[in-house]
């Protein structure tokens, strides 16, 4: 006899959840994706009895308003359900708008032939329903801008595109760990919060609680005055007659007990100076300087939360490096920042980044990584996204699909930096780029899709760049010119992946900071990695939003992350 005491799953109106469709397991709902996503597009489920909830994309009444046909979605898949809810059941005007969301249990049918659908709900009872004020809902029916858009970010993801992006964006993430986890990597939680700047660059969101501290200060000396400069003489005068008086006992050898009453009274009278003395500082300090603790002039950070500069990373490269001198094969995958003031169609300021780093590998083994990472993700999408994708290629940009499919099966093309230079020199002998190309330059974009678009025509690696244009943690060739660097260009997008191998000698990692006009000091850790079993590593990163672009083929940056952050925005 079974001891199992688990209760049946809940019937809807006397059918097992188990010989329906399955539900969600978490969700009093059938996803819609479970029905359309068949191979048969659900025809086969007809008669079978169902909940499903989603939101009116489109509601209509008919025959005289008798009922209305709604086509609903959930997210779960680009396609949406047609639901018929007939007058009886609920007011109809308040299911048919747009954006109104339903909670429904009906029965699967077929629909009447010559129709596109393969199935329909026709319900039997409406569970709940979350309506909308027509009037006052900002995403009507009528075709919306993506910039029209970033105006209502928290709302947008109800729209077809925003939506598609995010099954895909959410695809690419799943992948990304699929890809690592299958080849052996560990994932490493690097920090947002670091006191080194991996770039470089300096562009970097500074992490500081003092100008709080100061605006609450200030606050606080507004509503308690502080004390005058003859309020803190005399706590200090009283400090020294306190003093003066224990001194005396102690030299009269008083009784114990008067000894200590009397140091206890030194002791109040101390705490009573230094407390006065503290808040005097302080308001001095906010009538010179505007409250911000100052030390030889500068800004004095020791005082600071971490009692040290502090900002939001730009790489969480250097950390995950520490683990790939233990571990190995590591990978971290998180949001990165940059404080850079631009407004260009590429650039955010929060943004994030996959960054792999690998120990006994050299940067022919990051090429070799690098390039079967971007293979395995156009894969991954064309396997499991391909009806988001469809709709890209649909709405967005006709190559999509084609782009994913060319790179998944190509072998990328590798060149030297010397070598794309000289392509590109010979090029414009014909084509105006509007970068001048010379040996030296950091590549421009339209110099990185000349590379793939229309010399190659496929995917391209170059490597080996000229170390002035590079970080400091990039491996010095033995030309003593050019480092272990590598670019991944793609079509569409250019860059896609950057990486090199690491410098891992101690004295030529020391001389490159010291070159970038870096301070040691926040790099001692970094070089005690080199000190201490140093080992020859490698390793790359890809900006995930850029990846993102070169799948859609959307255009701007900031409409294929869910909440875009640039100079000037950063709603929710």
């Amino acid at each position: 006899m079974s001891t199992d005491s688990t209760p049946p799953p809940p019937a809807l109106d006397g059918l097992i959840i188990s010989d329906a469709v399955q539900e969600a397991q978490f969700s009093q709902r059938v996803p819609i994706q479970y029905i359309l996503g068949r191979s048969d597009k659900g025809a086969g489920l007809a008669g079978q009895k169902v909940r499903i909830g989603g939101w009116v994309k489109t509601g209509r009444e008919a025959d005289k308003g008798r009922f209305a046909f709604l086509e609903i979605n959930d997210g779960s898949c680009a396609g949406n359900l047609q639901v018929i809810v007939k007058s009886e059941l609920y007011k109809l005007s308040d299911v048919v708008q747009t954006g109104t969301c339903v909670h429904v249990e009906g029965l699967l049918k077929s629909p009447p032939e010559g129709v596109k659908q393969r199935i329909e709900l026709d319900v039997e009872k409406v569970l709940d329903v979350g309506t909308v004020d027509a009037a006052k809902y900002p995403l009507p029916k009528t075709k919306l801008t993506l910039e029209f858009l970033r105006d209502v970010v928290h709302l947008r993801s109800r729209t077809n595109t925003i939506s598609a992006v995010a099954r895909i964006r959410n695809a690419l993430a799943y992948a990304t760990h699929t890809f690592f986890q299958k080849h052996g990597f560990l994932y490493v939680h690097t920090p947002i919060i670091t006191t080194s700047d991996c770039e470089g660059a300096g562009e970097m969101f500074q992490v500081t609680t003092l100008i709080n501290d100061s605006e609450k200060l200030e606050n606080d000396l507004k509503k308690t005055p502080p004390p005058s400069e003859t309020d803190v003489k005399d706590a200090e005068l009283a400090v020294k007659a306190k003093g003066e008086e224990v001194a005396k006992l102690k030299s009269a050898k008083a009784s114990k007990p008067e000894i200590l009453s009397a140091v206890a009274e030194l002791t109040k009278a101390k705490e009573n100076f230094s407390k006065l003395d503290e808040r005097y500082k302080q308001a001095e300090r906010i009538k010179l300087g505007g409250g911000l603790p100052k030390k030889d002039g500068k800004i004095d950070y020791s005082e600071d939360f971490f009692a040290r500069q502090a900002f939001l990373t730009v790489s969480g490269q250097l950390q995950v490096e520490t683990y790939a001198c233990a571990l190995s094969s590591v990978y971290t995958f998180g949001p990165t920042f940059r404080a850079e003031n631009s407004h260009t169609t590429r650039h955010l300021a929060e943004f994030w980044m996959v960054e792999p780093e690998i120990a006994f590998a050299d940067i022919q083994d990051d090429m070799n990584c690098a390039e079967a990472y971007v293979r395995f993700l156009c894969q991954w999408l064309l396997d499991n996204c391909y009806d988001d994708m469809e709709f890209m290629t649909k709405f967005i940009d006709k190559t999509a699909i084609q782009r994913l499919e060319m790179v998944a099966k190509s072998k990328f093309h590798r060149i030297t930096y010397t070598e794309a230079v000289a392509i590109l020199e010979e090029a414009s002998k014909v084509k105006k780029f509007d970068n001048k190309v010379e040996w030296g330059i950091d590549l421009a974009s339209e110099h990185e899709r000349y590379l793939t678009e229309e010399k190659f025509k496929a995917p391209v690696i170059v490597y080996n760049y000229p170390k002035a244009i590079k970080a400091f943690y990039m491996k010095v060739n033995e030309d003593n010119k050019t480092v272990a660097a590598m670019d991944v260009l793609v079509p569409k997008v250019g860059e896609l992946v950057g990486g090199s191998q690491r410098e891992e000698n101690y004295e030529v990692l020391k001389e490159r900071i010291l070159e970038m006009g870096l301070p040691l000091e926040p790099y001692h850790w970094y070089l005690d990695l080199r000190s201490y079993g140093t080992v020859k590593h490698s390793g790359f990163g890809l900006g995930f939003e850029r990846m993102i672009l070169f799948a859609t083929g959307i255009d701007n940056i900031r409409d294929v992350i869910p909440f875009p952050r640039y100079p000037g925005k950063a709603d929710l």
